[in-house]
């Protein structure tokens, strides 16, 4: 059990440590280096590389950016296996509709118990 926890801390942080390198090295926006993670996960899931990551780490690999891009790559391709060519439009909103969802209401949630305050 403590091994798991383990492994899977240091794997997300250093996900999160290159996605802060690249934040503090490169002139790459916020926007730019979410979406690089995102298409940085469907690649690597595409290359067979980011399942065994997966397998090795849990949650340390698929709550990361990374792994919202392997959800929609993995929902992806079991749909097209499913439903065929119309799976690939729908099989990674499908698999990942949980955790987008969650995404929103907790975000509306945190807009109504917190006064938004302007940067200065």
């Amino acid at each position: 059990m403590l091994w798991t926890l383990i492994k899977c801390f240091v794997v997300g942080g250093l996900l999160c440590c290159v996605g802060q390198a690249i934040l503090m090295f490169t002139k790459l926006t916020n926007a730019r280096i979410l979406v690089l993670f995102v298409v940085s996960g469907v690649a690597l899931t595409l290359l067979g590389a980011y399942k065994p990551l997966v397998d090795f780490a849990g949650a340390g690999a698929t709550v990361p950016l990374t792994g919202f891009g392997y959800s929609l790559a993995t929902g992806a391709m079991q749909a097209v296996q499913e439903i065929g060519l119309m799976g690939a439009f729908t099989g990674g909103i499908t698999n990942t509709a949980a955790g987008i969802t969650a995404a929103i209401v907790f975000g509306f949630l945190n807009a109504i118990c917190f006064k938004p305050k302007t940067k200065p």
